[in-house]
């Protein structure tokens, strides 16, 4: 027998507190409630002559049923809030959970749900990157905003905010500089080498790196131009970045994460135990350790070294989109399967079952 469980996920720190009894003035409804049920409709009715017999469906409506499309559960981006709380973008929609106890404090409904990337900017709004587009979502009104910007593209795959507070946006034609105030795109980078714009980081000068089909570009947040490029890199396409606290750029590659020097774009480390492996994501927790999100399950590695120190089971799926680090004091980690969090000390993840397909 299966189910769907819904709702939030009991995290270690929830606490329940008792519901104490509280004097009720009766009024007269004004209206009749939802709430007014008659208990004959709480119990089940069911036919006193057994259902018809099945039958397969004929080839016009096997072809139908074959096409028909399941739920998508992915979760591909997550974006902690100046809250603390934990944005989770999937293909079924756009929510805040508290990540203490794992409860969905809120939902937005999007026009479309091929979410890819999300970002908040200096004031709080939430940046969400789409196959259709950019929406601007001001979490106070909830009101959703800057749908008809100019990007290069439609495809919108990386977003992030830089330190004077601008909002880049990445797509598979080129870079976006946009006003986050006035929702207005300041400047566009379309001849970027490499073309597509997969992921974006900041180095420790506040300078824009982006990974693209064809290595690495360096961008000056100031004025859009760019000011270095790494080109030579063995798999060319760079789909996943991040800094690491000593300022160095790990990149993830379809076949390889590799360790390079920004000051002179050597390559510092290819790490062994990736090579072949399409690393999809990469995350630096506070402890110094990072994390490496594969299509091949989730580890946890010696920054100075490469070594794996972590393989983590119990994922929803082992094909890992996203990672979030030191949210409520757990890593959250998005697959193509639903969501799910781990704890220091844990054996194994935990799925998040608001967010994932039904369980046995």
């Amino acid at each position: 027998m299966k189910c769907v469980l819904i709702g939030s996920v009991a995290l270690p720190g929830a606490v329940v507190m008792p519901v104490q009894a509280q004097k009720v003035e009766t009024k007269v409804p004004t209206q009749p409630s939802i709430l007014n049920v008659s208990p004959s409709e709480l119990t089940p009715r069911y036919p006193t002559s057994p259902p018809p017999s099945r039958v397969k469906p004929l080839p016009s409506d096997r072809d139908i049923l074959e096409r028909t499309e399941e739920t998508d559960y992915r979760v591909s981006a997550l974006q902690p809030d100046y809250m603390g709380n934990l944005w989770v973008a999937s293909w079924r929609g756009l929510s805040r959970i508290e990540p203490n106890t794992g409860k969905i404090l809120a939902r937005v409904s999007l026009p479309n749900t091929s979410i890819s990337a999300l970002t908040q900017d200096k004031v709080g709004r939430l940046w969400v990157g789409t196959y259709a587009g950019l929406k601007r979502v001001d979490l106070r009104s909830s009101e959703i905003t800057a749908e008809n910007l100019f990007l290069p593209s439609k495809r919108v795959l990386s977003l992030l905010t830089d330190k004077r507070g601008y909002v880049w946006a990445g797509t598979d034609s080129g870079l976006a500089l946009i006003s986050p105030d006035q929702g207005l795109i300041m400047t566009t980078l379309k001849n970027l080498p490499g073309v597509s714009a997969n992921a974006m980081t900041l180095d420790a000068d506040g300078q824009l790196w982006v990974g693209t089909l064809d290595g690495l570009v360096r961008v000056n947040t100031a004025n859009a131009l760019i000011m270095k490029r790494i080109d030579n890199l063995p798999g060319t396409t760079v789909q996943a970045l991040a800094i690491s606290p000593q300022g160095l750029i790990w990149a993830g590659m379809p076949n390889n994460l590799l360790v390079i020097n920004p000051k002179n774009g050597t390559i510092l480390r290819s790490v062994a135990r990736l090579r072949g492996k399409n690393v999809t994501s990469v995350g630096f927790a506070k402890d110094g350790s990072v994390w490496v999100g594969t299509d091949n399950g989730l580890l946890r590695l010696n920054p100075h070294t490469g070594a794996v120190l972590d393989q983590v089971p119990g994922l929803p799926s082992s094909r890992v989109l996203a990672i979030a680090t030191d949210v409520g004091n757990k890593l959250w980690i998005g697959t193509t399967e639903g969501l799910a969090w781990l704890m220091p000390k844990m054996p194994s993840a935990k799925p998040h079952l608001a967010f994932t397909r039904a369980v046995e």
